[in-house]
């Protein structure tokens, strides 16, 4: 899915699959999203649970890290300023955990 596809906000909801986490600023015009890793748990929009297959992220907050971009699901440049970020994540231990926070 490329940038020019999105209509609106970016809906962290419906990311699944694989992703690869971009860094490099040059490529952030070729993400589908930029994203900020959430330092605490309980202000981030999506709780990822990263997956050892890719398989079986198969729902919202499930995701496989690729480092192919070219075979990602999604590309998410990843920034360091959470006032440029179009959603945030933290990972989870607990894949149960994964997925959208109420609220």
């Amino acid at each position: 899915m490329s940038p020019a596809t999105v209509v609106g906000s970016i809906d962290p909801c419906r990311i699944y699959g694989s992703v690869y986490l971009e860094r490099d600023p040059r490529r952030r015009g070729f993400c589908f999203a930029t994203v900020y890793l959430e330092p605490e748990e309980a202000f981030a929009d999506l709780l990822v649970y990263p997956e050892t297959n890719k398989l079986f992220a198969d729902r919202a907050g499930l995701w496989y890290s690729t480092e192919a971009r070219d075979f990602a699901d999604y590309a998410l440049f990843v920034t360091d300023n959470r006032n440029l970020a179009d959603f945030s994540f933290q990972y989870t231990k607990v894949r149960n955990y994964a997925g959208c926070r109420q609220r």
